[in-house]
C-alpha cells in the first residue's frame, strides 16, 4: 500500500460457485479521489464494494484489501479488527437502508452507533454531539425540515440524501455508494450526485460510486474504473474512454442508448 493511498486492493478474487465475480482485481485509491465504477450488470461492481467494506469475504489465496494502513481482509478471511477500519468507511445503498418507521433524524443519528454504542442509540439516548451532527448533516443535504418525519413517508431522493447524512454523522473518510441513483428520477439523481461531488470537493471525502449511467460517471467523477466479467478493463480519466472502448465493455447494444455528445 503506497503512502498516498487510503485504500489498496491487491489480487482480489471472489467466486460464487463456479462463477468468478472478481478476477484478480488490483487498484489503489488516493485520499480525496472521486471514482466511478462502471460496467454491465454482473461485472462485479457491487461485489467489489462489499469486499472493500468486509461484507463479502474474498477467495483464499494471495488477495488482500487494506484501508487506512490496516487490514480489511486477506487470504479469504476478514480481519478480526475490521470494525475499527469499517467505522471510517460509509456505505450508501441503492435502496437507502433506512428504517421506514423511524424518523429521519433517528436514522441519521444511527451513524454514530459505532462510537456511542448500540444500546444507547437503541434507547434514544443521543449525546448532544450526535444531535448536533445529525441536524447539521440533514441541513447539509437539504432535508433538515423533514427531521421529525418517518423515513418511509419520504421520497426516494429525500431518503437517499438522508443516507448520505448518516455517513457524515458516522464521520466516514471513504464513502462507498452502490448504485445510489439507480432508483431515482433524473432530477433527484442529479441532486444526489451533486451532493456527493460537493462533499468530495469541499470536505475532501474519498468516494467510490458504482453507476449504470455512464454520462454521470463522465460528468461527476475524476477517475473511471470499468469492470467486465470481474476484471478491470479500464482505469483512468473519463476523457480517456472512447466510444469503441465503451462498446467493448457494454456490448453493441450500448450504441443504441449512447447519449448525445459522447466521446468518439
Amino acid at each position: 500500500m503506497s503512502d498516498a493511498a487510503v485504500l489498496s486492493v491487491r489480487q482480489v478474487s471472489k467466486s460464487f460457485g463456479s462463477r468468478r465475480a472478481l478476477d484478480t482485481v488490483s487498484l489503489d485509491v488516493a485520499r480525496g479521489e472521486m471514482i466511478a465504477l462502471i460496467g454491465p450488470s454482473g461485472s462485479g461492481k457491487s461485489t467489489l464494494l462489499r469486499a472493500i467494506n468486509g461484507l463479502a469475504p474474498i477467495d483464499k489465496g494471495p488477495g488482500r484489501i487494506d484501508a487506512f494502513g490496516g487490514s480489511v481482509q486477506a487470504q479469504g478471511r476478514v480481519d478480526r479488527e475490521v470494525r475499527r477500519t469499517r467505522i471510517r468507511i460509509g456505505m450508501i445503498f441503492q435502496q437507502f437502508n433506512l428504517v421506514g418507521r423511524l424518523t429521519l433524524f433517528t436514522n441519521v443519528a444511527m451513524g454514530s452507533l459505532g462510537r456511542i454504542g448500540f444500546l444507547r442509540g437503541l434507547l434514544g439516548f443521543w449525546p448532544a454531539e450526535t444531535k448536533g451532527a445529525a441536524m447539521a448533516a440533514l441541513a447539509r443535504v437539504g432535508v433538515a425540515e423533514y427531521a421529525g418525519q418517518r423515513a418511509g413517508t419520504l421520497s426516494g431522493g429525500q431518503q437517499q440524501r438522508a443516507a448520505i447524512a448518516r455517513a457524515l454523522v458516522q464521520k466516514a473518510k471513504i464513502i462507498l455508494a452502490d448504485e445510489p441513483v439507480a432508483s431515482l428520477d433524473p432530477v433527484a439523481a442529479r441532486k444526489v450526485m451533486e451532493i456527493l461531488r460537493e462533499l468530495n470537493r469541499a470536505d475532501g471525502l474519498t468516494l467510490i460510486v458504482t453507476l449504470h449511467q455512464v454520462d454521470y460517471a463522465m460528468r461527476y467523477c475524476d477517475r473511471v474504473i470499468a469492470l467486465k466479467a470481474g476484471k478491470v478493463v479500464y482505469d483512468g480519466p473519463p476523457n480517456g474512454l472512447t466510444r469503441k472502448q465503451l462498446i467493448d465493455i457494454y456490448g453493441p447494444e450500448f450504441e443504441d442508448v449512447f447519449w448525445e455528445g459522447a466521446p468518439q
